[in-house]
């Protein structure tokens, strides 16, 4: 049977859902304009004033905010409260440019730990279990969200945070963990580590997982599911939002309910900034419709999905969002081709390997090479060259097949390429562009 943790917003009817968006979208955009310098800049050189914002019809109105945005306005150019009534800043882990600090009331850390909490129902939870939290801890979203979600759904939580794998194992078996959250590519680690020490799933207490922060495949899904016994649950979230729990994965396991009484997505052309209809791919865009300290409008995520409104066996009302083929900005382009890393994961756990690889693009000659390090497990190592050679051949036809242009493979030693706790380094872009 389904359990919900707020039932009368996560089963609400539509026409109620776009009442209470329609409100606070109302409110949110004042909010900005009185208390966002920068972005009422942007309102008035679009010709735009909150009085022409009464339905979220209206949204299209509004000019966007991007990633370049939140660096010129950092530390505080985005503030919408006084830092006296502010108690957190969360960060990114970007690795390009200032990182991006994000501000909290504590209204704001309330409303992000219910959609957390939400989350954690969703995949099961109650307050009879054990929920560990083995995202990170500190800057990084993860760890906190999960952990006051946790709370509030009255789990006994396991504060890990990432790394020291034996400790993780010894506290999942030791305490009878029934809840993981972490990272997928930490899951599939832990999960490989786990069964090389001889554990059957049915060893392993772990019911469920809760997964998010990287981009994952369907078929690693089945294969963190398969090693642990578990039913794995996707999260997604930004730190310029809140954290995880933007949106999350129920028992239909087939896309991400958007909390839209927090939030509200939309798809647009990346290469335009027109509005998508459902159903159509492209870049999704959200807007914030209660954070108090930093309440950004129309936000440009640079994740490419698909929303749907398709009726959900969970019953929960609120729209769905795909999981995100990519990035429009991390997107590889080789030559000429789109290439995302998810299609290359596919390819490569679709013939038997395990999720660690890593992708690295250069420019010879000015040509674009394009390079995967895929590693084997114990029972495919050998140093049968020949066969060797042909686990490289079919691996190279399968990635041409699926992205259209060759790849040099190079199978390497198990445990060879270095394991990531946080998000793991799947693509190293050599290139000079």
């Amino acid at each position: 049977m389904e359990r919900y943790y707020q039932p009368e917003i996560e089963c609400a009817s539509r026409e109620q859902i776009r009442e209470i968006q329609n409100e606070k979208l109302k409110k949110q955009v004042q909010h900005v304009w009185d208390n966002v310098p920068y972005y009422r800049k942007k309102m008035e050189e679009k010709g735009v004033t909150p009085a022409d914002i009464q339905s979220v019809d209206d949204l299209c109105k509004l000019p966007f905010l991007s990633k370049a945005d939140l660096r010129d306005a950092y530390p505080y150019g985005l503030v919408g409260m006084p830092l006296k009534d502010c108690v957190r800043i969360q960060s990114t882990s970007g690795t390009t440019g200032k990182r991006v600090v994000a501000f909290y009331t504590q209204h704001d850390i309330d409303l992000w730990e219910d959609c957390c909490a939400r989350a954690i129902v969703a995949a099961g939870g109650t307050d009879e279990d054990v929920c560990q939290v083995s995202y990170g801890y500190g800057l990084f979203t993860g760890g906190p969200g999960l952990n006051g979600g946790s709370h509030k759904v009255g789990c006994l939580t396991v504060p890990t945070s990432s790394g020291n794998t034996e400790r993780q194992i010894m506290f999942i078996r030791d305490l009878n963990t029934t809840i993981l959250c972490c990272t997928p590519s930490y899951a599939a680690y832990l999960a490989e580590t786990m069964k090389e020490m001889g554990l059957s799933p049915e060893e392993i207490p772990l019911k469920a997982g809760i997964f998010g922060a990287e981009a994952w495949s369907e078929e690693m899904r089945q294969s963190i599911q398969d090693t642990l016994g578990i039913k794995a649950y996707d999260i997604y979230g930004l730190t310029e939002l809140s954290g995880p729990g933007v949106a999350f994965e129920c028992s239909a396991q087939s896309g991400m309910h958007v909390n839209e009484d927090h939030f509200i997505p939309e798809i647009i052309d990346p290469e335009t900034g027109e509005v998508l209809p459902d159903g159509t791919q492209g870049e999704l865009v959200f807007t914030s419709l209660d954070k108090e300290a930093f309440p950004l409008l129309r936000y440009r995520t640079r994740d490419v999905c698909v929303l749907t409104r398709e009726k959900c066996s969970c019953g929960r009302t609120h729209v769905k969002m795909a999981k995100p083929k990519g990035r429009t900005d991390d997107m590889l382009i080789i030559r000429g081709v789109n290439v995302f890393p998810s299609q290359i994961e596919t390819v490569l756990l679709n013939q038997g390997y395990p999720a660690n690889y890593q992708i690295v693009v250069d420019r010879v000659n000015n040509s674009d090479t394009l390079d995967v390090l895929v590693e084997m497990t114990q029972e495919m190592f050998t140093d049968n060259l020949g066969e060797i050679a042909n686990r490289q051949k079919a691996l190279v036809e399968g990635l041409k097949s699926m992205l259209g242009i060759k790849a040099k493979v190079s199978l390497v030693a198990p445990k060879s390429i270095t394991r990531s706790e946080g998000k793991a380094v799947r693509v190293i872009d050599k290139r000079k562009i």
